[in-house]
């Protein structure tokens, strides 16, 4: 059975014929690194990891981008709409590249918890604004964007008269024209619709680079279709990211990318549903935005406990990628016992002898487990559906418990049989949705680690030896775990 992708762009499940055979060009929309990672951002990149696990599985040699956002990501283009990083480095105190390195240091931390590949190529914003500012050039040459003022915006009407935007998100083009609300900064515009592709800095502005149209900055959407267009050329095979995306971001740059290599940029748009928060939209104003840390250390007023990061793996494959998936600490900790349940019969059956006999003296149950083996594949196949597959698996486990409890006679299913469900779970499991054993003792030997290091470090500071008490407290703090010394003489820690 082949692979079937379902197209965002013509909302169909089509047949996955890459541009070149053998080989896959994926691109995916990378972190703003203003700040910690949360919840949502989990599910885009464990999804896509096993993307990747998958057709890495099915032996495409893969090249895998998934960008840095480090500048430019301004919502809006109205004046009170300021780029991310600058606004967070002001109130941190900090340096921008600073605080990019910080966020990014800690969005890779995270993610190594949950697993995943790191991609092939992991560009920066800030490390391609040659490669944006030539893009932008190139869409001015053919008579789509207009510089104002420093600014470059995108012509959006002169584009939309000969082209199908918004068929990705679904938005016509007139009703765009219409609802699009007024902000400061805009009346330059010569449209409501149009976006910007540069924008001049203001002088409190922190990031600036020169440019043809004076000092100014990139706008978010010119920073992936340069960065798309250098690594996988003109055309490449598969754009991902959660469907939050569509509108305006994908929608500009297959905009931008059209005009500026007079073709379309990709061939299979995919997108990943959102996370709710007990039904509710994540968000600020909800107080329910759970950070990656929190969640890994049960340190918020939404968790009744620490989960583990394989917990949260299983939680997202769990549901399909294209539908909602609703949070809460009960379904998270139902998740967790259903995960130990499988990894349990998982590690039952690596240890279950392969039995002598050819033929199967269950005959039925041994079709059936075969059917249910061939289905991990064809569920795969069809548009990556993570939770059928899991379900195959656990109707096997109380067929490999009971195997193991001698209920199931040892020579009940064939030699091959049992071979073949060593290999499949084995595949499955750990290589495709790259799910790995859970360790219960992990936050309390962290517990532990950190006690064991506030002793050591009093024992310094009581002789004096304030080199190594510094170097406790220093080396910590590089690795995102804060001390702090209280009144009554007790010293705290948090993972930040």
């Amino acid at each position: 059975m082949p692979l079937k992708i379902y197209n965002s762009y013509s909302r169909e499940k089509e047949v996955f014929k890459p541009i070149t055979a053998g080989h896959v060009g994926m691109y995916v929309c990378g972190p703003t690194v203003s700040g910690e990672s949360h919840l949502g951002h989990a599910r885009p990149y464990i999804f896509f990891d096993v993307v990747l696990r998958y057709l890495m599985h099915k032996g495409y040699k893969v090249r895998y981008v998934r960008n840095i956002t480090d500048a430019g990501h301004f919502e809006e283009e109205g004046r009170e709409a300021e780029d991310k990083i600058s606004k967070k480095a002001q109130l941190e105190k900090l340096e921008p590249m600073e605080l990019v390195q910080k966020y990014t240091n800690l969005f890779h931390w995270a993610f190594q918890q949950f697993n995943c590949h790191e991609p092939s190529i992991e560009p920066t914003a800030t490390g391609h604004i040659v490669e944006q500012i030539n893009m932008i050039e190139k869409i001015m040459q053919e008579g789509y964007a207009y510089e104002i003022n420093g600014s470059v915006y995108f012509d959006v009407k002169k584009y939309a008269a000969s082209h199908d935007y918004g068929k990705l998100s679904g938005r016509i083009i007139d009703d765009l024209l219409e609802t699009t609300r007024e902000l400061e900064g805009q009346e330059e515009k010569r449209d409501k619709a149009d976006f910007a592709l540069w924008k001049m800095a203001a002088p409190e502005h922190i990031m600036r680079w020169k440019s043809p149209w004076g000092e100014g900055f990139p706008g978010w959407h010119i920073e992936c279709s340069a960065m798309a267009t250098k690594y996988l050329g003109a055309e490449f095979d598969i754009h991902g990211g959660g469907m939050d995306l569509q509108f305006p971001h994908h929608e500009s740059e297959i905009a931008q990318s059209t005009i500026c290599n007079h073709q379309a940029p990709v061939k299979y748009w995919m997108h990943n549903n959102m996370i709710t928060i007990n039904g509710r939209k994540m968000g600020k104003s909800y107080n329910n935005v759970i950070k990656l840390t929190e969640l890994f250390s049960g340190n918020h007023p939404l968790l009744t406990q620490a989960f583990h990061p394989m917990t949260v793996r299983f939680f997202i494959l769990q549901s399909h990628y294209r539908s909602p998936l609703d949070f809460s600490s009960e379904a998270l900790t139902a998740s967790e016992k259903a995960l130990k349940r499988l990894w349990e019969a998982y590690e039952v059956l690596q240890k279950l002898p392969v039995p002598a006999n050819e033929k199967a003296i269950e005959t039925e149950l041994d079709t059936k487990i075969n059917s249910w083996l061939k289905e991990f594949e064809e569920f795969m196949d069809d548009d990556f559906s993570s939770p059928k597959v899991l379900a195959n698996m656990f109707e096997m486990a109380p067929v490999i418990n009971s195997l193991k409890e001698g209920l199931i006679a040892k020579d009940a299913l064939r030699a091959a049989t049992v071979t073949l469900m060593k290999e499949k779970f084995r595949i499955f499991l750990e290589d495709v949705f790259g799910l790995q054993p859970v360790s219960g003792t992990n936050n309390e030997t962290l517990k532990s680690v950190m006690q064991l290091l506030i002793e050591i470090r009093r024992d310094a500071r009581t002789k004096k030896d304030y080199a190594t008490s510094d170097k406790i407290r220093i080396q910590l703090g590089e690795m995102g775990i804060i001390l702090k010394d209280e009144k009554d003489g007790n010293v705290s820690w948090s993972v930040e």
